[in-house]
């Protein structure tokens, strides 16, 4: 998806808290970064205000704010996993992307139907 990332993780090492907030950092500062060095970017203006104006209500955030603070960070059940499994495969269908949840190139669930993937999961 264009506009956001689903993601079903689990950690033996970290708690989630600690594993979400490392990635969006690291993801963050490379994001903002390739759009400050790409003079190709034709929103590169609008971005940098819309990533400014976000930050200023929200202390933590320094200058720019890639990322939502929103997340649903704890799944406790199995049917609860496979329900969001589910509807993150189901996503890029319900938004007319694509037909078949396979068919998004960036999903987990050409994995679960034993296909070639970008994305190397653990399936659950």
């Amino acid at each position: 998806m264009a506009n956001h990332v689903r993601a079903i993780m689990r950690s033996k090492k970290w708690e989630l808290f600690g594993l979400e907030k490392n990635i969006k950092i690291f993801t963050s500062k490379q994001r903002l970064n390739e759009i400050k060095i790409n003079q190709k970017e034709s929103r590169k203006e609008w971005l940098q205000m819309i990533f400014s104006y976000h930050a200023k209500y929200n202390k933590g955030s320094g200058e720019e704010q890639f990322w939502t603070h929103d997340n649903h960070a704890v799944v406790s059940t199995n049917s609860l996993i496979e329900t969001c499994l589910n509807y993150t495969h189901e996503n890029p269908v319900r938004s007319g992307i694509v037909a078949e949840a396979e068919d998004y190139l960036y999903s987990s669930a050409k994995n679960y139907v034993e296909m070639e993937s970008l994305i190397e999961i653990d399936v659950i």
